[in-house]
């Protein structure tokens, strides 16, 4: 007897049996380029035809405007996921790109916090928000705020890896010792599967001497940590948001979508 299996089966077997990556983009340094990064990766990997799903974990939103999500017509974020226990599915909104959804955040998440703290397992709530949808995309993002609260926390107890994007400018190592220490701690009390996916060089300008000593001083601490790619200042890159659009459907041919789509493919080969 034939044991064939229609492709299409094969294919809805082992989405079941995979489970989407979680990776948080964190940086308590504010100005780094961490929401800019979320947004253009998570539209990079839907380029690549990964499904993907973007958290927005900063009580500011701006990676949900930066989709296209307009805010004051938000009615369910993730906010009433974590508060009133919404179902999840009810906060995903949709994107004009095909494969990339977006979980919105609201002003009142900064007050989240504060009403967590009487929950259990506080620590791991969004964790078990995103648990019934995990297998349903190959990556959700995650967009931190810049701090170290425990949104923050939560984000880093729910993921599988962090990238830590980094500016090529003054002070850029300054911080990353504290954040360090917060993965570490996390790592071996909350979530031990917990890794760095990579360092990533943000607002890079080469003609800049700065920049480039910025650069040698981050491979030289992290090495193999740091992301080939580099992401270069790009006015393009710096519109895109204003329009509510990922750079990829700004402006194609840009500095700053090239920089996005490569760096998609650099974690899609990291993660096969």
């Amino acid at each position: 007897m034939c044991n064939f299996v229609p492709k299409f089966l094969v294919f809805i077997k082992f989405r079941s049996e995979q489970m989407g990556k979680i990776i948080a983009l964190a940086n308590q340094k504010g100005g780094v380029g961490k929401t800019t990064t979320t947004i253009n990766l998570a539209a990079s990997l839907a380029t690549l035809e990964k499904t993907v799903l973007v958290v927005d974990a900063d009580p500011q939103a701006n990676a949900s405007s930066g989709l296209g999500v307009n805010i004051a017509e938000v009615e369910c974020s993730l906010y009433e996921c974590i508060i009133n226990k919404t179902d999840v599915r009810d906060a995903i909104y949709t994107t004009d790109i095909d494969g990339l959804d977006v979980i919105p955040s609201h002003i009142d998440l900064v007050g989240a916090e504060i009403e967590m703290l009487n929950l259990s397992d506080r620590e791991k709530v969004i964790g078990k928000i995103l648990e019934p949808i995990r297998s349903e995309y190959d990556y959700i993002l995650i967009d931190c705020s810049p701090s170290l609260g425990l949104i923050t926390v939560n984000s880093l107890t729910a993921a599988d890896s962090v990238i830590i994007p980094v500016q090529c400018e003054y002070f850029a190592l300054e911080g990353i010792s504290k954040l360090l220490n917060t993965i570490r701690i996390i790592k071996h009390k909350l979530n031990p599967r917990l890794e760095i996916e990579g360092f990533l060089l943000t607002m890079y300008d080469s003609r800049l001497r700065l920049a480039n000593q910025i650069y040698d001083e981050v491979k030289r601490h992290f090495q193999e940590l740091v992301f080939k790619t580099v992401i270069q200042r790009n006015v393009k890159l710096s519109e895109a948001p204003s329009h509510g659009l990922p750079v990829i459907l700004y402006d194609a041919e840009s500095t700053g979508a090239k920089n996005h789509l490569a760096l998609a493919n650099e974690i899609i080969n990291k993660n096969k």
